[in-house]
């Protein structure tokens, strides 16, 4: 299974709260532009896939791709639409492959999500983050729940399938408001929703305010009282958790949510993007582009790959990677490919201290109960602990 990853690094304006590699500005230079920003993806591509053969690995054809950013619906549709069939003639993509873009409320309408379906695009996810109008203006979103409606309404017209996103804990979200936003997503008729406690990064605009004491700081009893009413009202609506922050009606989960967590092979395509191969030459490798638009650029017009370093994968880091994806996501860790160090006393006590479900480890596989999954960080760093 290959998976392809591109990130679009741009945006209309910054949210206070967020730390990814985006940029406001058109032109970054040596073609990091909006306008020009496919062509240097797609020679990317071209060069990252001489990487790969070059390196004994024949990948393909991708199962999934995902558009991501930044925001990358503020490039044209046909952008969009270039990235992807130029992934198709340089890897292939399979039948029934899930195509999806990230989407900000603002930057679609009718016309440009039929674009998309028109394009190859099969699914499209809206960042929503909330319905409560003060908390989207201290998240600094300027989109309504209104344009949300909108474009869901669009794209089940086009017949692609929808996903919101939510974040809560956000300084000022009560939990009424929280549980607003979360029947409001349900309403929106969408089969598929994510939900994200809110990380505040020092370095951010919301951060450096919080510091200030401007706003106040997230609460971890808030945020585990928002994700139980989350797991409790998507359940009672028919959705499945298949990852401790997604949930889907069945059918309908995120094949390319799914990879990661099942540590597939993936190229990143874009500054700052991440890519996983898991035999390079014998070994397991990650590697990172880099992370300015205009030095990634650079790199490309010189006819070189845009890594800005890699690393071989160690046994024990492997070991820890399995523990920390496989006990995020429903299916769980088969725990006879477990690291052996790990004993079986130690799943028995999770299980026990309500944190792993008891039929599923009497079956073989470790799977978290919703406690395990408030819990979960807590719980991988005591299995590591064997194994580090």
């Amino acid at each position: 299974m290959f998976e392809v990853y591109v990130h679009v690094p741009f945006c209309l304006r910054r949210c206070g709260y967020c730390d990814f590699n985006t940029y406001t500005a058109r032109d970054l230079g040596n073609g990091a532009s909006r306008e020009g920003y496919a062509h240097q993806a797609i020679q990317e591509m071209r060069l990252v896939r001489q990487w790969q053969l070059d390196h004994g690995l024949d990948e393909g054809p991708v199962s999934t791709v995902f558009l991501g950013g930044g925001t990358p619906t503020i490039l044209t549709p046909s952008n969009l639409a270039a990235m992807v069939q130029a992934i198709d003639g340089i890897w292939g993509i399979e039948a029934g492959a899930e195509i999806t873009t990230e989407a900000n409320p603002d930057t679609v309408d009718a016309d440009y999500i039929q674009a998309l379906a028109d394009a190859g695009f099969t699914r499209i996810s809206f960042g929503m983050q909330s319905a409560v109008p003060h908390v989207l203006h201290t998240l600094d979103r300027t989109h309504t729940p209104a344009n949300v409606e909108a474009g869901i309404n669009a794209a089940n017209r086009a017949g692609l399938r929808s996903s919101v996103d939510l974040i809560y804990g956000t300084p000022g979200e009560s939990l009424d408001d929280w549980r607003t936003s979360v029947k409001t997503a349900i309403a929106l008729g969408v089969n598929h929703i994510s939900a994200y406690a809110l990380t505040v990064e020092p370095t951010t605009t919301m951060g450096r305010r919080i510091a200030a004491g401007v706003l106040p700081k997230p609460d971890d009893d808030d945020e585990a009282a928002k994700y139980d009413i989350a797991d409790t009202l998507l359940t009672q609506a028919g959705f499945d958790w298949y990852e401790v922050s997604n949930w889907a009606k069945p059918g309908y989960e995120s094949r390319h949510n799914l990879g990661y967590w099942r540590n597939v092979d993936w190229a990143g395509i874009g500054p700052g993007a991440h890519s996983h191969y898991g035999d390079v030459q014998g070994s397991a490798v990650r590697a990172w582009d880099i992370t300015h638009p205009k030095v990634w650029a650079q790199a490309i017009n010189e006819g070189r790959v845009p890594f800005a370093g890699s690393e071989t994968i160690s046994a024990t880091e492997q070991a820890e990677e399995q523990l920390m994806l496989g006990l995020r996501i429903r299916e769980g860790l088969d725990i006879a490919q477990a690291d052996a160090r790990i004993p079986q006393a130690a799943w028995r006590q999770f299980a026990d201290e309500g944190l792993l479900d008891p039929r599923a480890l009497n079956e073989g596989r470790a799977v978290p109960t919703r406690r395990g999954r408030l819990l979960n960080d807590a719980m991988i760093m005591q299995l590591m602990e064997y194994i580090s």
